[in-house]
């Protein structure tokens, strides 16, 4: 895993509360890394994309910098008391997603910090189009924060593969582990390990490949795809050091499987990879991944391939 030097805090400057930078703060002070302050900003009534530019838009637009500039200054104040070491950033950008991208390549984001929204209706964070994009373009680990008080006890839930049944690269189960080890030494927190296999599957494969109708031992057909299973992933929790009884392999669908875990654990984060069938294509997050995301009920770490790089554009002027 790559140290954690430089943690970058999206704030939402239309928000009363910043628990992104809340969370970005803490895991600051346990790594001792550098933290950054930074809002992406962008009005098209003040871009000069509708009418055409002028210098009274352009000195508008200043403006509105500036005075982002002294909300995150304002901000950093009581985190620079703390001793954090503290920098910021408003820039004028758009969309929202690519200059977070954008700046977060640029400084060599270790780490980035975003908050969800609160759906008032669903009682619950919905992920935005934002975050879907960021997910599957952010070069950086991508801390995606609910807007809740980070708890007393912490512990995070990595989320695995072993089978690789999705087509992701086995190393990043070892990412996922080794990540979830790390901010959980240095916050004094735990680690459980989560892997959720469905023997539906294996029964339709072998219906799929009978030739004739047969009847099919579904209890033998699951202890089997249990054994498999299980063998890889004891395997994977041994080596990283994952102690059996916070080592939890089920039976069921991950997107119903996962959130339950969650919550049965008091799950402060979930940490999963995003999944990719090759480097030809872009990273992409399945639908199953897609249920189990709009319904955690605790923050989301997202781990890519050490070989990610990002399909957005970082070369674009920001002013553009």
């Amino acid at each position: 895993m790559k140290k954690i030097d430089r943690i970058l805090c999206v704030i939402d400057p239309t928000a009363d509360e910043q628990f992104a930078m809340q969370r970005g703060a803490w895991v600051a002070e346990c790594v001792g890394a550098e933290l950054e302050l930074f809002i992406s900003y962008y009005n098209e009534y003040l871009s000069g994309d509708r009418f055409l530019d002028s210098p009274s838009l352009e000195t508008a637009r200043k403006e509105v910098v500036a005075g982002l500039e002294k909300k995150l200054e304002t901000l950093a104040v009581p985190l620079r008391a703390r001793g954090l070491k503290v920098k910021t950033c408003a820039v004028w950008d758009h969309p929202l997603y690519e200059g977070i991208v954008r700046h977060a390549a640029a400084t060599g984001a270790d780490l980035v910090f975003k908050d969800t929204h609160h759906h008032s209706v669903a009682s619950r964070a919905l992920l935005t189009n934002t975050d879907w994009h960021l997910i599957r373009s952010c070069p950086a680990p991508l801390w995606l924060v609910k807007p809740r008080q980070l708890p007393d006890d912490v512990t995070f839930v990595a989320a695995i593969d072993p089978m690789n049944e999705h087509d992701k690269p086995a190393a990043l189960d070892d990412e996922i582990l080794v990540i979830s080890k790390s901010l959980a030494k240095c916050s004094g927190g735990t680690v459980q390990a989560f892997h959720a296999f469905d023997p539906r599957i294996a029964v339709a494969t072998a219906t799929a490949n009978a030739y004739i109708p047969v009847s099919l031992p579904f209890d033998e057909i699951e202890k089997q795809m249990r054994e498999q299973h299980e063998k890889r992933f004891r395997e994977i929790t041994a080596f990283h050091g994952i102690p059996d009884d916070q080592s939890h392999l089920v039976a069921g669908l991950t997107h119903e499987e996962l959130p339950a875990m969650a919550k049965k654990q008091s799950a402060t984060v979930v940490v999963m990879g995003a999944v990719a069938r090759n480097r030809l294509k872009r990273l992409f997050i399945g639908s199953t991944s897609e249920r189990v995301l709009d319904h955690l009920p605790c923050d989301l770490l997202i781990v890519k391939p050490d070989w990610f790089r990002t399909p957005a554009d970082i070369s674009r002027d920001r002013a553009a």
